[in-house]
């Protein structure tokens, strides 16, 4: 009866020889790595879970700043509104608007003159 392909593995497989300590060492190293890429790629995800956090957190607060400030502009258009409407029923009635408007206060200057020296003078030059 021929071999089955089960036997012819097996018979492979125990003519093998046995793992020599570069073989076991070279598997522990690829342990190794695939152990400190796994804890890499953890920190990785937990990191990028971490920033979509803190983003989505500074997204609502700057929703909120949002619309608080557009209550504030409504409100700040609602007041200048208001206050237009009071002018322009002041203006026709104000005597001070009618009248021209005073001149200037004068500016009195002491009478002490001051000697700027010139620019041109031997003590400025280097």
């Amino acid at each position: 009866m021929p071999h089955s392909s089960d036997s012819s593995d097996s018979s492979s497989s125990s003519q093998s020889p046995p793992p020599s300590k570069q073989d076991s060492s070279d598997d522990m190293r690829k342990v190794q790595r695939r152990e400190k890429n796994r804890i890499a790629a953890q920190k990785s995800r937990l990191r990028q879970t971490q920033k979509a956090d803190t983003l989505h957190l500074e997204s609502e607060d700057l929703e909120r700043q949002n619309a608080a400030l557009r209550r504030e502009i409504r409100q700040l258009t609602e007041e200048m509104k208001h206050f237009t409407s009071v002018l322009s029923s002041h203006e026709p009635l104000c005597s001070i608007l009618a009248s021209p408007p005073p001149p200037p206060p004068e500016v009195l200057y002491a009478t002490h003159s001051f000697h700027q020296p010139h620019i041109g003078s031997p003590r400025f030059q280097h």
